[in-house]
């Protein structure tokens, strides 16, 4: 009781963070890819040191695998760079109510990879897509370039984070610390090319670049994965929905941006669906362990 009573505070803490995270990077004014690129190079760091206190050597890494958590990686960092895109085109809270739909395309990849896709999630996933127009319908007066380029952004940003967990989910032997370690370094290699390096004057805003690799990512990926350990996967995937929330909160207490009632509307509809499809509404068969950590992480 007491192991799941800390998988419940340390789960709920991270999912915390993480809605505060889109915050942080408008916060910090700097450009998308250089937002990206600190965040992996702290956040390696910070992912070293945990692996380091946890003795727990490189062991299962092999060529294969090394190469497979590498296209993760990649995967991973397009999704950071696209959302993170999003969120200077459209709300924090629209964003990450359009990025929950990423459960969503990871069941028509498992479909496209021949897995069997029960009448239920199809169900769910019609009821996600019918919230992503009713959210749009409500921003769309005439043209509007902004809007329609952050609902893509955010589209695009679940596809590559369903990328990374169906990867994730061929490297499950490997320490989850591990996997984080090598797609943050590989973040640091994709784009140490195209950052700005000019920018690191005397107004350069550490305190919110550290807090991004330190705490939302170094930190927070301990939580999650403290967390994956000790809880069943009905109670993680209901507390990941405190992400999209604190995100919607935070972005209204710190911009302003509040979501109309079609847009609550739009986005309690993606929401229910996403819920309905990560806690097995309706189907008797339970998701795999991992499912309810890898979907729905920033």
């Amino acid at each position: 009781m007491h192991e799941f009573k800390t998988g419940i505070g340390q789960m709920s803490l991270a999912m915390l963070i993480s809605g505060s995270i889109g915050a942080f990077v408008l916060l910090s004014g700097l450009p998308v890819i250089d937002v990206v690129f600190w965040r992996c190079v702290i956040g390696a760091m910070t992912l070293f040191i945990f692996i380091r206190l946890s003795k727990q050597p490189f062991s299962r890494l092999t060529r294969f695998t090394l190469l497979l958590a590498i296209a993760g990686g990649v995967a991973l960092v397009i999704n950071w760079l696209l959302l993170f895109a999003a969120y200077e085109r459209i709300s924090i809270g629209m964003s990450t109510v359009v990025y929950n739909t990423q459960p969503f395309m990871l069941v028509l990849m498992g479909m496209l990879l021949g897995e069997k896709v029960a009448l239920v999630k199809w169900g769910w996933l019609l009821l996600a897509f019918v919230g992503v127009v009713i959210l749009l319908s409500a921003e769309l007066h005439g043209t509007q370039s902004n809007v329609i380029a952050g609902v893509t952004l955010a589209l695009g940003a679940a596809f590559f984070y369903a990328l990374t967990a169906m990867i994730a989910r061929r490297l499950h032997p490997m320490p989850a610390q591990h996997i984080a370690f090598i797609q943050v370094i590989t973040g640091v290699v994709m784009l140490l090319p195209l950052a700005h390096f000019t920018h690191l004057s005397g107004d350069f805003p550490w305190g919110i670049v550290l807090t991004l690799g330190i705490v939302h990512t170094g930190f927070m990926y301990q939580l999650l994965y403290s967390a994956i350990q000790k809880l069943p996967t009905p109670v993680i995937g209901s507390l990941s929905f405190i992400y999209p929330l604190v995100a919607i909160v935070v972005d209204g207490v710190v911009f302003g941006h509040t979501l109309s009632a079609t847009q609550m509307a739009g986005g309690v509809l993606i929401l229910l669906a996403a819920a309905g499809n990560n806690l097995g509404w309706g189907t008797k068969k339970k998701a795999p362990q991992m499912q309810g950590l890898e979907e729905k992480t920033p």
